[in-house]
């Protein structure tokens, strides 16, 4: 009961399309363009007039102009070194989702694209613009070595739960000479608290619970919130201070009306556990600028669920054991061992004699709360999985990451596309969901999902970290892409003590992702 299923599609690379006719479209710039292509083909030839920065151009031209499998190009942003990322396969192109998209990934599109080492800095929530085309990629994971980012982990084409403002972007700083460096001009951004004098209301919806989020200004003016990275921590905080219970739902949509203005509040942040919006933080340094252009919405419920982390189930079978990677592989399909596991397979014929060393834990989901907690994806998007031969229903459900003491992660695991159901519950509750036969999946109110140590991906890989105190956190619903009553106690964290005989989790409390 595990992540569902990763796949590597080995696709031999295409041959690059003939560019002369695309550049023959150029206007303004046909006779450098044919004249930097003659220095690049015939090295010999000697141009006065060609000068090496449009050298790098036509590079930067020919680069764009693969049509392989795996080519990479940046689309919504106003220079060429940002913007999205779009990625090219089966002849179409398609979007990276933001989920676990962080530095060591933009480095790897911003050396796919050519640019120096060390120059990427990762966006996230659709940063220029909403997702134009399909997700192609998500859950991407690199350790910041690869020359391609199809070299890296990731769920599997076309397999994501991402919403158009989840696109993944990159910034790459151009490096133009060893001590000149061009950096884009973007706005800085300056989080201060709201205006204590702000009321809130919703407007737009069908019925009270829902609708456009609205913030009267000292001026009484009501003005709308961007929509670009609200999530349901800032909804939740709307519906408890109107008393509407708890979000359900965080849109960002132009749905329920509203008009964007200069005064539109924008970047709203909220940790979830506030009482009132005035409480929060807004970015007044970009007020007024929607890169998506679509506008905060929240959809209210009376009732909600409420996972809580059992704690003390988790110290009491916390323990190591050691594998060969023979009895891992089901395992490896659903990238659930460290990044050097899949060198050594790569590498390596002998692969499969070689031993994982894997801190194993049982983890105890109680659904705490008032509803029952399901699924993200509808069941007609669950996908089936071989190994474990029964539907997952949610992309990622958990993550187990160990941090050394300077708080630098150092070894993660992680439970995707989950299989939710009850396996255990309080006297009097029946159970109501179940993973066989394509049967529904949840956990209901005051009942269990149990992920015993002894099942697939229920650990972490520590091979590769040395002896010593470390920090273990365990989270469900990390990404809080499902609305629960209180994301405070989501997580255990907890000191690990590691040597080269045992390892002992303890000292474990509950906080949120």
């Amino acid at each position: 009961m595990s992540s569902k299923d990763r796949w590597s599609a080995t696709i031999s690379r295409g041959q690059e399309v003939a560019i002369s006719s695309t550049l023959i479209k150029m206007k303004s710039e046909i006779i450098t363009v044919v004249a930097c292509l003659t220095v690049l083909v015939f090295p010999s030839f000697r141009a006065d007039s060609v000068s090496s920065k449009e050298v790098e151009l036509v590079r930067k031209h020919v680069k764009r102009l693969k049509k392989e499998e795996g080519a990479i190009k940046l689309v919504g942003g106003r220079e060429e070194y940002e913007g999205n990322v779009e990625i090219l396969h089966n002849g179409k192109w398609g979007a990276i989702c933001d989920d676990e998209w962080d530095a060591a990934e933009a480095d790897v599109i911003c050396r796919q694209l050519g640019y120096s080492e060390g120059v990427g800095k990762p966006t996230h929530n659709s940063h220029f613009g909403p997702a134009r085309r399909q997700y192609w990629m998500d859950n991407v994971y690199c350790d910041g070595s690869e020359d391609e980012i199809t070299s890296c982990r990731f769920d599997g084409w076309g397999s994501h739960d991402c919403e158009v403002n989840e696109a993944a972007g990159v910034i790459c700083f151009q490096e133009l000479n060893k001590t000149e460096v061009e950096k884009p001009q973007m706005r800085d951004n300056v989080m201060v608290r709201l205006p204590r004098y702000v009321r809130v209301r919703l407007r737009g919806g069908r019925v009270p619970s829902e609708g456009r989020v609205e913030l009267k200004t000292k001026r009484g003016n009501w003005e709308i919130i961007c929509g670009d990275g609200w999530s349901l921590l800032e909804a939740n905080v709307v519906c408890r201070s109107l008393s509407l219970g708890y979000a359900s739902d965080a849109m960002q949509t132009n749905y329920f009306g509203g008009n964007l203005t200069a005064a539109s509040f924008s970047g709203v942040t909220c940790t979830g556990s506030e009482d009132s919006l005035r409480q929060c933080q807004h970015d007044i340094g970009n007020k007024g600028i929607c890169v998506g252009q679509e506008v905060a919405a929240v959809y209210c419920v009376s009732t909600m669920s409420d996972l809580a982390v059992d704690a003390g189930e988790l110290m009491r079978t916390a323990h190591l054991q050691d594998t060969q990677m023979f009895f891992l592989q089901c395992a490896m399909e659903e990238n659930c061992l460290a990044s050097h596991a899949y060198k050594i397979q790569k590498e390596s014929s002998d692969w499969h004699l070689e031993t994982r060393r894997l801190l194993r834990f049982t983890a105890t989901i109680l659904n705490i709360g008032t509803a029952d907690f399901r699924p993200y994806l509808p069941k007609s998007m669950w996908e089936w999985h071989m190994c474990h031969m029964h539907y997952h229903s949610m992309e990622v459900f958990a993550t187990f990451d160990v941090y050394d003491w300077n708080g630098v992660k150092v070894a993660e695991g992680h439970k995707a596309s989950f299989c939710l159901e009850d396996n255990q519950c309080l006297p009097g509750v029946e159970k109501r969901y179940a993973c066989a036969n394509y049967g529904d999946q949840g956990i209901s109110v005051n009942c269990s999902d149990i992920y015993k140590h002894n099942v697939d991906c229920q650990w972490v890989d520590v091979t590769d970290i040395e002896p010593g105190v470390y920090t273990l956190k365990v989270a469900v619903n990390p990404e809080f892409k499902i609305g629960e009553m209180s994301f405070e106690n989501n997580a255990a964290v907890c000191t690990f003590y590691y040597t080269t005989m045992f390892g002992a989790v303890t000292n474990c409390t509950l906080t949120r992702p």
